[in-house]
Order: C-alpha cells, then structure tokens, then sequence
C-alpha cells in the first residue's frame, strides 16, 4: 500500500537577504605611496657619508657603549647588580646611527628593557647610568628604577620599560603630545622583534597613521625572542612590511653597519618632520651575549656567535672605514684606553655611592604637579 503524500512544510520562504552597502570608501590608488619611495630614496644611497669628526664620534659612542657593558656584566657577576639585566653588545650600531640624527631638546625617545646602550647614545653621563644599574641613591632613577626602568624627562628618555611591546603605545601618547604642541619634535619609539608580534604595536601603528604622527617605530631585530627565533614566532619575518596595512612606510636596514642607520634616519625622519606621518624601520642586528644575563644562550651554535663577531661587527666596521680616512690604529688604541678609564671610573662611583634612604619607596609614586 503507497505511503501518503508528507504534508508540504507551513513555513514561510526565506526572505532575501538584505545588503547595506558601506558608506566607507578604499584609500584611493597611489602611485607615490611611500612604502615603496622612502625605500627607493635609501636604496640610492645607504651609507651616510660622514666628515672624519663624525665617525670618530661614532665610534667612540658605540666603543663607549660595548666597553660599559662589559663592564656591567663584570659586576653582575659580582652581584653588584641585582634582578635581570639585559646587554647591548653586539647592537651598539642601532641606538648609535639614530639617535645621532636626533635634535636635542626636541625630540623624545622611549624603549624597552635593554637600555643603557640607548642612554649612553643620549650622551647620558655614564656614572649615574651605571649607579642606576647598581641600585645607588645616585643613579639617575635614584637607584629605583634599575636595569629596565631608567627615566629621564630632563634628557626626554623616557625609559627603560619591563613589560613587552608597552612602551610603543606610550611612545604614540609621545607622538601626539610633539603634534599637539606643535613643538616640531619627534619620537622614537624601540622594540625587538618579539615585541612585534604584540597586538599593541598595531593598534598604535593604526592611531599613529590615523593621526599622521610624527613617529619613528624601531624594530631592533636582533633574532631571536628570548629563546624564540624569528622563524619560528612570526609568520612574516620582513618586519618593515608590517605597517603595510596602515599606510606606514617602511625601510629595511643592516643594524650593523652605523652608517647604513645613519642614513635610514636621514631618511625617516625627514619624511616624518615634514609632516607624512610615521615610519617603520626595521633594524637587522644580532646581540652576542644571552637574552639577559641569567640566559646560556643554548638556542644557538657558538659558531653562529663567532661568525656574527668576526664578519658583521659594527665597531670592526666602523674601524675599517676610519682606516680609510687616515686615522692611526695608535689613535683607535688611545681611544679605547681612555673610554676604558672612563668605565672604571663610572663603576667606581656606582661602588663608592650610597644606597637610597628607605623613605625613598615613598616617592615618585603619585604625580605631584599636573
């Protein structure tokens, strides 16, 4: 016997979908759009072309810095200095070339926690960085701040900050305070190529274009995250294109040649203080001591340290090209022995200080002026 017929469903027909167009429009096709030019511009000249008084001021900022933090791991290893402690050796050629091309008192600079090399760049006087590191009443954070949280408003350093990727959202609040004044001034703002992967580094990419800031994003790519390669935690490792998305122009710089850095600032920032909005540099360096120094570094083969120090050394470099324009390796000796006292004398003092006052852990906590 033949089934009956199912009853046809009581429900109504799906009704047609209704679209609502987006009032938003596309940016509109650019042909000039800096992304590409500001590449072209560096590419038709890389190195900056410096006078024999320039580089030798280089030099001795980089060998200044290389020698100070030999020294600070000296006194880590004494226990002079206390909680993490993060080396610049091997990265001398990034802050050096940038912040070469800075305007004093116009200009700020903000970064994470490897950051003395930064403020020695700044032409901070060594004792007080070094009295910060150990903790000393003297220090220029009165020995509070430490290794990651050096701070000086009077230089417009504006630290020295432990938690990754954060200082690129302040560098941005930075930015906008150059614009609002219309001070003329610009920031610079550090990270490393672990900090990229970090989701407020773009937001702050997508205000600072918004907004057209005048913003320098520094990526000190210096290969490895922690223990973490490039390869391995980031699924596009030209980090100059990352600010594709945001309209950010972005160059492609060897951090290890300080001329090449020198160069690229010329570059951004005159793109940036002539009011195009920001840029994004990515510096390829390598650091040769551990993440901090409490990091044995196994990730990596001694032949690949070795290999970096002996063909890609931005103080070797730098001693080539001083070669060329006549200055003496007795000159270079005499310079590295007077940088060398000029350490002692800074460890000197950090040891000789004393530490803070107690009452100290209450001040600096609230803002006391507005």
């Amino acid at each position: 016997m033949a089934k009956a017929a199912s009853p046809r469903s009581s429900k109504p027909a799906a009704k047609k979908p209704v679209v609502i167009k987006s009032p938003a429009k596309a940016a509109p096709a650019d042909d000039n759009f800096a992304l590409r030019s500001l590449q072209e511009e560096f590419e038709a000249n890389r190195r900056y072309k410096p006078t024999k008084e320039e580089l030798l001021s280089l030099y001795e900022t980089m060998l200044l810095i290389r020698r100070f933090e030999e020294k600070a791991g000296q006194l880590y290893g004494l226990g002079l200095i206390g909680g993490f402690c993060h080396l610049y050796i091997g990265q001398e050629a990034v802050a050096t070339g940038l912040q070469s091309a800075l305007t004093e008192g116009k200009d700020s600079v903000i970064t994470g926690y490897r950051d003395h090399g930064h403020m020695l760049a700044y032409g901070i006087d060594p004792n007080v960085i070094m009295a910060e590191l150990t903790g000393r009443e003297a220090g220029i954070s009165r020995g509070k701040g430490g290794s990651m949280h050096m701070f000086s408003t009077d230089h417009a350093f504006y630290g020295g900050h432990g938690i990754v990727g954060a200082q690129v959202s302040l560098g941005g609040g930075l930015a906008f305070a150059h614009k609002y004044n219309d001070d003329g001034g610009i920031t610079l703002a550090y990270f490393g190529d672990g900090a990229a992967n970090q989701g407020q580094v773009y937001e702050t990419m997508n205000m600072a274009s918004l907004w057209q800031l005048p913003m320098v994003f520094v990526v000190e790519n210096n290969q490895y995250a922690m223990g973490t390669s490039v390869q391995r935690s980031s699924a596009e490792t030209h980090f100059y294109r990352r600010g594709t998305a945001f309209r950010i122009p972005g160059i492609a710089v060897n951090g290890m040649d300080v001329l090449e850095v020198r160069q690229a600032a010329e570059v951004a920032f005159k793109h940036v203080r002539a009011g195009g909005g920001p840029v994004l540099l990515e510096l390829n360096t390598y650091r040769y001591r551990g993440h901090s120094m409490s990091d044995p570094a196994k990730y990596r083969t001694r032949e690949e340290v070795q290999d970096q120090r002996e063909h890609n050394d931005p103080i070797e470099r730098a001693k080539a090209d001083l070669a060329k324009l006549k200055v003496t390796e007795e000159e270079l000796k005499d310079i590295d022995k007077a940088i060398r006292a000029r350490v002692n004398e800074a460890a000197e003092f950090a040891e000789n200080s004393p530490e803070p006052e107690p009452s100290e852990l209450h001040t600096d906590v609230l803002v006391e002026n507005y």
